[in-house]
């Protein structure tokens, strides 16, 4: 979950930026949720938002999420 708030958080340090603008409020939201499951599919909305982010921040966030999507989604299926 550190890996999942941190990366919200790199968004709303970036919130002046066009490309996240339409993630900010699911970035947010996930600074507010204790729940794996839940944070997994904000997640995915945050990643379909920042499609057009770009710079090393931009990178590092996209693959912690992506990162934390795969972990969760596979122990939830397991």
């Amino acid at each position: 979950m550190k890996t999942f708030h941190k990366a919200c958080q790199n968004i709303l340090d970036n919130k002046d930026s066009k490309a996240v603008n339409y993630a900010v409020n699911y970035a947010k939201y996930g600074l507010t949720i204790t729940e794996e499951f839940e944070a997994g599919t904000q997640a995915l909305y945050i990643l379909n938002n920042i499609t057009h982010w770009r710079g090393e921040t931009a990178k590092e966030t996209r693959q912690m999420l992506k990162n934390f999507v795969n972990h969760n989604s596979k122990s939830n299926w397991d």
